[in-house]
């Protein structure tokens, strides 16, 4: 007895100190991370590359915690899960410049860093050892619970949607399979994490996750509210996507559409639609603004730039998307209990949180984000309004659908066409004849704004200022739905001239990849729930709803040329997100349905949950530093300068490309061109600059080199100087 006392004093001595030592070694990864230089780029910024230490410090201090307990086990496989995803991480080449992430040959990794071909070796090692033991039960229950079709489907699905298109077919075949195999490898490493916690800790896991998420056997909401689990959930989104627009963001436009947006946001604060032209209009010239005389206007549809304007009149339009976000946790968790339990709503509600998609989306300035806000509105008051009878509820989501018509028609349409179908009986009760007429009034009353903005800025009700504007710049057609060989502007991202369907088919591949690595930022891949739900679940009649959202908006934007490019997933497709979400949650529910009564919440929720930390500490930081941080080469650092320079009243020439060059100092351009500030023009040629600077002759000049000439920030490469002698400079500065 002493004997066997001794021995287990000495194990718990020696377990004690490898968690030290665990302890010991996540700090030295921690402060290696940020004292590293080469986890810095040449300007001392953070890179992509710093995650990688420092999720080996989260994963040492999480293999410390459970290494002295019964969670040994546990604690291991989620240390080498997290580590995994990191290392996957470093094998993609995605960065700021415009373009769909693609991994990097397996040759070009184990020459830079074979290191990290070292640990997918050992991860496979390990794995491969924790499921022979484990293999025949986990097959049993794969047969037992699935046809072959189902498996083979499901297998596709997950196949095709994992690496993006390349142009070249082989590249692609290399990128498919090896990203499959990395999604194969940590979706087993987290399986073997959560078969391995003990029998206790599940009835533990599974008394917390039905008081937390509800009574898995409950079905739809009696009566749903707002309470406080979505209060503090809608509190977090705001709170992240805020932080992530100060500190990656650094509350700038980095997309071509945002800066338009924020202009036309600024006329209006100022009660304004128009301004009047400035001097020499090539000087000031950014896309989607039109000169038409002596008036200057952007383009767009008015309807987010309304509420962007609320922001901009405050000094904060930065704050208008990340409240936006909160506002649309709220509607989604309304919309969701009318129509499913309260667990899944709050099952989703906490994926929507974790979701790169839409915290991302959060944090910018499109106008996305505020759509979604309008669609979920308009569902929820009507669902409301079929429950009460009254119309005054339709009369409200007419005025949501309304909305969405002046921000984007084509969505508009969409969801009109099914809220209209749903309001008439299809796929639920009917809607009173009051309340069919009132909806229709209150988008109608709403919608026509459009007629009137039109005729304000066209003369005339009918043509639109955008795609008036596009079709001076890019051609005829250049903008119009449809197949058509004059469709598109040119833009790099588009595969092929015109639009035709196989043009619709890859489009529709790059933006089901982006789904499968943007929705949930799983190392898994983000549609193997739907997948599997979509494959074998029994539907019922709201999935069906759910579905219809997700095939519409499919079919609406195969006719449209573009795919909507690698800006912040699929944008295009973003009104699928909370049915692509109710939908992983359905997939939940069905995985729990084959398994062991005691272990169903448990296990499926736990696998879940471990995906979406994981995402949210790894993912979510790595996409913020790597792709966002100075994206697409769009930089704040005039706004430096101007200080550290006191540029005051003057003119500063921007030399480079008119995006993201001139496009990002023009950001700070007051809306009166004559302001005693720094004016920043583009020095698009000789003629301009002379013309612009004759125009501002009693002003200094400063010149600016771009990014795209310097390959990092801006530079001033001359200044302050008289008129004279920057027109005596030209092109000659040194």
């Amino acid at each position: 007895m002493q004997t066997h006392n001794g021995l287990t004093q000495k194990s718990n001595l020696i377990l004690l100190a490898l968690r030290g030592l665990s302890w010991v070694l996540a700090v030295i990864f921690l402060i290696i991370a940020f004292t590293n230089p080469r986890f810095r780029d040449p300007e001392g910024f953070l890179t992509g590359a710093v995650c990688l230490p420092i999720t080996t410090s989260l994963a040492l201090f999480v293999l410390g915690w459970g290494i002295t307990n019964q969670y040994r086990a546990f604690a291991s496989w989620v240390s080498l899960a997290l580590v995994g995803q990191a290392v996957m991480l470093q094998t993609i080449n995605a960065g700021p410049l415009l373009h769909y992430q693609h991994y990097r040959p397996l040759s070009e990794i184990f020459i830079s860093q074979p290191w990290l071909v070292v640990f997918l070796a050992l991860q496979i090692i390990l794995v491969m050892i924790g499921l022979i033991p484990r293999w025949k039960c986990l097959s049993d229950w794969i047969r037992k619970n699935f046809k072959i079709w189902q498996l083979m489907l499901i297998g596709l699905i997950f196949f095709f949607t994992s690496a993006s298109l390349s142009e070249s077919p082989a590249y692609w075949i290399y990128e498919l399979v090896f990203a499959t195999l990395l999604q194969v490898l940590n979706l087993a490493t987290v399986v073997l994490a959560v078969i391995s916690l003990p029998e206790d800790a599940y009835t533990s896991l599974t008394q917390h996750f039905k008081s937390f998420f509800g009574n898995p056997l409950a079905a739809t909401t009696d009566h749903p509210r707002i309470d406080r689990f979505a209060l503090v959930a809608a509190s977090w989104v705001i709170l992240l996507a805020a932080l992530l627009n100060i500190l990656s963001y650094e509350r700038h436009p980095h997309v071509r559409d945002e800066l338009g947006y924020l202009y036309q946001a600024r006329f209006l604060a100022h009660g304004r639609l128009t301004m009047p032209a400035p001097p020499v209009p090539q000087a000031f010239d950014f896309y989607l603004m039109q000169f038409d005389g002596d008036r200057w206007f952007p383009v767009m549809p008015i309807g987010w730039a309304a509420i962007l304007s609320v922001g901009a009149r405050l000094g904060a339009p930065w704050l208008v998307n990340p409240i936006l976000n909160g506002i649309n946790i709220l509607l989604a968790y309304l919309l969701l209990t009318e129509l499913y339990s309260r667990r899944l709503a709050r099952i989703s509600v906490v994926l929507l949180c974790c979701s790169p998609w839409f915290v991302f989306m959060g944090m910018n300035f499109m106008n996305h984000t505020f759509m979604l806000t309008c669609a979920l509105a308009a569902a929820v008051c009507l669902a409301w309004s079929r429950k009460s009878g009254k119309a005054w509820w339709a009369l409200l989501a007419g005025f949501a659908l309304g909305m969405m018509s002046l921000i984007r028609p084509l969505d508009a349409a969409m969801i009109g066409a099914l809220l209209g179908l749903w309001a008439v009986g299809v796929g639920g009760k009917r809607l009173r004849f009051s309340a069919i007429g009132a909806f229709i009034l209150g988008s109608i009353l709403v919608g026509s704004v459009t007629f009137v903005f039109n005729r304000a800025l066209t003369g005339d009700p009918l043509t639109f200022p955008l795609n008036n504007y596009l079709e001076l710049e890019f051609g005829k057609n250049s903008n119009s739905y449809g197949f058509g060989p004059d469709r598109g502007m040119g833009w790099a991202l588009d595969p092929n001239p015109g639009h035709s369907p196989i043009d619709g088919l890859i489009n529709g591949a790059l933006n089901a990849f982006s789904l499968n690595i943007e929705l949930f930022g799983w190392s898994a891949g983000s549609l193997l729930l739907i997948s599997i739900f979509i494959v074998t679940g029994n539907y019922k009649k709201s999935d069906y709803l759910m579905i219809a959202v997700i095939v519409v908006v499919f079919i609406a934007y195969f006719f449209y040329y573009y795919s909507g490019g690698p800006d912040f997933g699929a944008r295009y497709w973003y009104l699928m997100i909370v049915p692509l979400v109710a939908l992983s949650v359905r997939g939940v529910e069905f995985l729990e349905s084959r398994l062991e009564p005691g272990l169903r919440v448990s296990m499926v929720l736990t696998g879940v949950l471990l995906l979406s930390l994981s995402a949210l500490v790894i993912f979510i930081p790595w996409r913020a530093i790597d792709k966002y941080h100075h994206y697409d080469l769009m930089r704040p650092d005039v706004r430096q300068l101007a200080k550290k320079y006191d540029f005051g009243r003057s003119l500063v020439l921007v030399r480079g490309e008119e995006h993201p060059d001139y496009a990002s100092a023009a950001a700070y351009n007051p809306l009166n061109v004559y302001a005693d500030v720094p004016i920043y023009v583009y020095d698009r040629s000789e003629v301009v600059q002379r013309e612009v600077i004759e125009a501002y002759s009693d002003r200094p000049v400063w010149i600016l080199n771009g990014p795209t000439l310097t390959g990092h920030g801006y530079q001033v490469i001359a200044g302050p100087l008289s008129a004279e002698e920057a027109l005596s400079l030209k092109n000659n500065v040194p």
